[in-house]
């Protein structure tokens, strides 16, 4: 039970594939999740010729009932529970890029976009979770780490003076709220077990929704999620976090 087992969703490239490196190099065995199994191979077969190990692939599109049910079968088969689940997959926008995240929509905000969004970002994200919490109950200290966004802080955005007061795409900052509120709620539900549950704010990361403009490397993005992923238990429990600091809800 030493071995620590985690799932990483979206794990094929930017933050997950990295967030799955870092978690296999502290010798945790690192279930890479991708909506396609073959990229989930090509995943695990770039990081194994890194030297890394104890690396599966597994196909799980986290839009997909079927490939959730499938996906927690899997795991109670092979490894009989789950030690930490990333809710790493996300979209910025309908057509699942980010290059308009910035821009300001709110009334205008088409009904695909609102639908598209809210589903990968929200409801996908309870329904892989609540697939998979009887695994997480099954270990001695599950993590849960739900990839949230700064954006997603209405405190924040409420403050004229706050650095993200003029950035308002309504889809994606109200789907980083919805999250955030999930964190809150999960964690309290499941405060009397061994199971934290925590919001990740990686950071404004160079990655294809974050894009080339962003100021952070990809591997200090994934560092918070990693950490979260691997507290004690003294370590925070429905929180929002950024590099080991509180974020306003």
């Amino acid at each position: 039970m030493s071995e620590k087992i985690a799932l990483v969703t979206g794990a094929n490239r930017g933050l997950g594939f990295e967030t799955a490196r870092q978690l296999a190099q502290k010798d945790v065995t690192v279930l890479v999740a991708c909506r396609k199994l073959g990229s989930a191979e090509e995943a695990v077969a770039k990081l194994k010729s890194e030297g890394l190990t104890n690396l599966y692939p597994i196909q799980l599109d986290v839009t997909s009932a079927s490939d959730r049910t499938a996906a927690a079968k899997q795991i109670e088969k092979q490894f009989g529970r789950l030690d930490i689940l990333i809710n790493n997959a996300g979209i910025g926008s309908a057509d699942g890029k980010g290059e308009d995240l910035f821009a300001k929509q709110t009334i205008e905000t088409p009904e695909a976009e609102l639908e598209q969004v809210f589903s990968t970002n929200v409801f996908s994200v309870i329904f892989v979770t609540r697939e998979l919490l009887p695994l997480l109950k099954k270990s001695p200290a599950g993590r849960i780490v739900n990839l949230s966004s700064i954006l997603g802080s209405l405190t924040l955005h409420a403050d004229p003076k706050s650095p993200i007061a003029s950035i308002k795409r309504f889809a994606y900052d109200t789907s980083k709220t919805a999250i955030n509120s999930f964190t809150i709620h999960l964690a309290d539900e499941l405060k009397d077990t061994n199971i934290k549950v925590n919001s990740a704010h990686p950071g404004w990361v160079k990655t294809d929704m974050g894009t080339s403009a962003a100021p952070m490397e990809i591997p200090e993005g994934a560092k918070t999620s990693v950490d979260l992923a691997l507290i004690g238990p003294d370590g925070p429990n429905g929180r929002f976090i950024h590099l080991g600091e509180e974020l306003p809800w």
